[in-house]
């Protein structure tokens, strides 16, 4: 019976994928457009639901609806508590282990489904189905080929290519047991400051458009072997935030919405895709999770959507009223699965309660549950075997085969784009002698970026990759030992006796908030990265003569000036993924350039938002990329760059200035600073490792920093002191000094939100926020009793007034600390959203009380 009502499902299925038609692109609606989905209701299906409906108790509805992390779940608490679903994060593997096997995911994956399946007490077995976010090939999983970042496929202008990586991917998903993956990104990208612009396909609605649909028939096909559950996201307006900053406010028009950041959601919704999930930004200072008019009066009703709606990690405790355990305003909003990582428990037994009285109907519980039944009923759940018998499974050809493998190289080819090539410096002759220069000219790593083995794609070495081919192999490899190659990443050895230098440069890894850029910093990548400017200088100097090809490696455009002007050839290669030999092949000519900028260029560092179509002068215009044979000359570039930042050109005149100046803020240290840690055992000071999974601690253990959730996910550092020490943020070269003249004159406050966990001991009286212009020269005020005052567990905002500071011997115009907080005993505290706010204090402020 299981084998047939299995090919009964999917025959259905693949009728309807057959006679799916994509949609015609349109940018001109008045309204939102009528979308037909291409999987239509099936009445068997329902009737079945109708059934399971009327047996289930309200505790397994309510179970139906969570999605627990697999590091805080068990297979018996998934029977214990009828979940309906799990999911790993990035950087989460079965045992914690980063080297987990395919058959370790497998085994993992059967515990939970055999768990779900048990019917021994007398509920009903539904199984459980689990998430990952699979967003350019399965990139948790040690050994897979990974594809370009998106930025990188938008280049390459090829929907059907998108199809192909789209069931590629889904194989790869499926050998490790896992049925639904977070994918595709359908954000519309509007300011490259954004820290996810790589997850973008495009600035522009059209790119987007053809994509969605195609990745979504990739993934789900007709939901036979080897596809999976696709998953529409982050809906809706998250590339369209104001200043590009992660899960902030789009305050688009309404037609905008329709005719710019929804055209993905038009064709993988009209490809049947089954999940949607909702996004952190907010859409006009209201957070989507709660947006019940976005969620059910225009996606569910006016688009037609019949699958579910999956919140993001956490994001239901951003809804104004909610917490992490707690949301009925989400609920009654239209989400219908709830991810909850970590604290699941706690909201079954508040969304049990809200449901007994009466904040969540029966109806709207009834109404998600059959959404989440029907979507595992269409992809063939209820009959398919345990993950580890279905066919596929275990099958390691599908993550790093020859033939994904060929897939993922052609991707890379297609997505290169030729900025500027000079004399001739490309096509590289196979027989010559080259220097290779760059970190990341042999770091598989960086040249994955983000969502790579672990969230932020740090933490990793080359030999995590055993499948894979670095840009240097590559090289090598399609070189095919007829002439020389030398590595050298730091340049140590540059001389003129090359043929050519090849220069690998770029961003390193970043995912979410932690790569936004700040609204005040400039775009210029030799800010951001000054060692990799320094090296292109140096090589410049030292070979004034030989020709430099630059290979930029990155998840956006950058201003770069300079970097360009010192290069005889420039290439976009974005974020190319494990198969460097890509790369390669069109250096050396065995394939042509292709790519076409889906991102305009900027031509100045803050020259943003800048976008196809809004009057402004890009460097390279969306849609420009050379071929090897474009007979065109880039002129000399201007090199003027802001000399603080973007929005503060009055800064050290003596005038005013009305932006804030963010330093911590989003889980991201901002601008040119670094957050360090100093204390009896080492007063120089270390760097805090940034990566969220590293916790850094000073030799004694006077203070430990890790990264925990505020605000939002992985947003805020816990601190802990146990004797002396400081925790400050401070220019990446410490004697380098800013003229903060006009904050002075602009009622600033240094503020900084605080959550106490352990305050201060009453013995401890000195406890100090302060900040500094090159110690001895500080101003600083005692804030022990404030965080003694502070309710434990819950966030305030401190507020010290520069006036404060600029009293106790403050110099602002020569500020290299704009941050430190410093104990001289244990306490335990966790701080986000540090940041210099003007026109926040009084004209006469107090220097007593601090708390906001």
């Amino acid at each position: 019976m299981r084998g047939r009502a299995l090919l009964a499902i999917l025959g259905f299925m693949m009728l309807s994928a057959a006679c799916w038609a994509p949609m015609q692109y349109r940018a001109d609606y008045s309204e939102w457009p009528d979308v037909q989905s291409a999987v239509p209701l099936d009445v068997r299906i329902e009737r079945r639901i109708d059934r399971q409906l009327q047996r289930m108790t309200l505790a397994e509805k309510i179970g139906q609806m969570v999605q627990p992390e697999i590091s805080m779940i068990t297979p018996a608490q998934v029977k214990e508590f009828h979940i309906g679903s799990v999911l790993n994060g990035g950087g989460s593997w079965p045992g914690g282990d980063k080297f987990a096997t395919v058959h370790d995911w497998l085994a993992l994956a059967d515990a939970y489904w055999e768990a779900s399946m048990d019917g021994g007490d007398g509920f009903m077995p539904i199984p459980v189905i689990w998430g990952t976010d699979a967003v350019h090939g399965h990139s948790n999983v040690i050994g897979t080929t990974l594809f370009p970042h998106n930025i990188g496929l938008g280049a390459a202008r090829d929907p059907g290519l998108l199809r192909r990586i789209g069931n590629a991917t889904a194989r790869q998903v499926v050998a490790t047991g896992i049925d639904w993956t977070f994918a595709p990104t359908l954000a519309v990208v509007r300011d490259d400051r954004w820290g996810r612009a790589y997850e973008g396909y495009s600035e522009d609605g059209q790119v987007v458009f053809e994509y969605g649909g195609e990745m979504v028939m990739g993934l789900q096909g007709d939901f036979g072997a080897g596809h999976v559950v696709a998953t529409a996201k982050h809906y809706i307006g998250d590339g369209g935030t104001v200043f590009g900053v992660d899960q902030g406010d789009n305050v688009s028009s309404e037609l905008e919405l329709i005719n710019l950041h929804a055209q993905g959601y038009y064709s993988a919704l009209a490809a049947g895709a089954q999940t949607v999930m909702a996004s952190f930004n907010s859409w006009e200072g209201e957070k989507l999770h709660g947006q019940a008019y976005l969620l059910t009066e225009v996606l569910k009703g006016k688009l037609g959507f019949d699958g579910f709606v999956v919140s993001d990690w956490n994001g239901i405790g951003q809804v104004e009223g909610c917490t992490n355990v707690r949301c009925p305003q989400a609920i009654n909003a239209g989400i219908d699965m709830i991810m909850v990582p970590y604290e699941w428990q706690a909201f079954i037994a508040n969304t049990l309660l809200d449901v007994q009285e009466g904040a969540i109907s029966m109806e709207r519980v009834d109404d998600a549950v059959r959404r989440i039944l029907r979507v595992k009923h269409r992809a063939g759940l209820f009959a398919a075997p345990r993950p580890s018998e279905r066919r596929l499974a275990g099958a390691e050809a599908s993550l790093h085969g020859p033939k994904v493998k060929r897939l993922a190289r052609e991707a890379v080819q297609k997505s290169m784009v030729l900025l500027k090539n000079e004399a001739n410096a490309l096509p590289l002759a196979k027989t010559g002698r080259f220097l290779v220069v760059g970190k990341t000219a042999d770091d598989i790593g960086n040249q994955s970026g983000g969502w790579t083995l672990s969230w932020q794609g740090t933490g990793n070495q080359n030999e995590d990759f055993p499948y894979a081919t670095s840009i240097f192999d590559g090289l090598v490899e399609v070189m095919g030992g007829q002439g020389e190659l030398v590595l050298d990443p730091d340049a140590s050895h540059v001389d003129g006796t090359y043929d050519a230098i090849v220069a690998v440069i770029g961003e390193t890894p970043y995912a979410e908030g932690y790569g936004d850029i700040s609204r005040f910093s400039t775009l210029a990548f030799g800010r951001h990265y000054p060692a990799d400017a320094a090296l292109l200088q140096r090589v410049r100097e030292l070979a004034p003569s030989t020709p430099i090809v630059t290979v930029y490696v990155g998840g956006r455009p950058l201003w770069m000036n300079p970097e360009i002007n010192r290069s005889d050839a420039f290439v976009a290669a974005w974020l190319p993924g494990t198969e460097g030999a890509g790369v390669a092949d069109v250096l050396f000519g065995d394939r042509d350039f292709s790519g076409k900028l889906s991102f305009s260029w900027p031509a100045q560092d803050c020259q943003v938002p800048l976008n196809r179509g809004d009057g402004q002068e890009a460097l390279f215009p969306y849609g420009h990329g050379l071929q090897l044979a474009s007979a065109t000359t880039v002129p000399l570039l201007d090199e003027t760059q802001s000399s603080v930042g973007c929005d503060a050109a009055g800064v050290g005149d003596g005038s005013t200035i009305e932006e804030p100046l963010a330093l911590y803020v989003g889980g991201s240290v901002h601008g040119d600073y670094a957050m360090r840690i100093g204390g009896t055992s080492n007063w120089g000071g270390i760097d805090v490792d940034l990566d969220p999974t590293a916790v850094s601690v000073l030799p004694d253990g006077e203070l430990s920093v890790g990264t925990v959730d505020g605000s939002s996910q992985q947003s805020a550092k816990r601190l802990t002191w146990n004797g002396t020490a400081q925790l400050y943020l401070q220019s990446s070269a410490w004697e380098e000094v800013h003229d903060f003249t006009a904050y002075a004159n602009s009622q600033t406050t240094l503020a900084v939100d605080v959550k106490v966990i352990e305050p201060p001991a009453e013995a401890t009286t000195d406890v100090s926020l302060s900040a500094h212009c090159v110690y001895p020269c500080y101003g600083d005020v005692n804030i022990a009793a404030d965080l003694r005052s502070m309710e434990v567990g819950s966030y305030r905002t401190l507020r010290v007034p520069l006036a404060c500071l600029l009293a106790d011997g403050l110099d602002v115009s020569s500020v290299n600390t704009p941050f430190l907080l410093y104990s001289a005993g244990p306490m335990t505290v966790e701080i986000e959203n540090v940041r210099w706010e003007p026109f926040t204090a009084s004209e006469t402020p107090s220097c007593e009380s601090f708390l906001d």
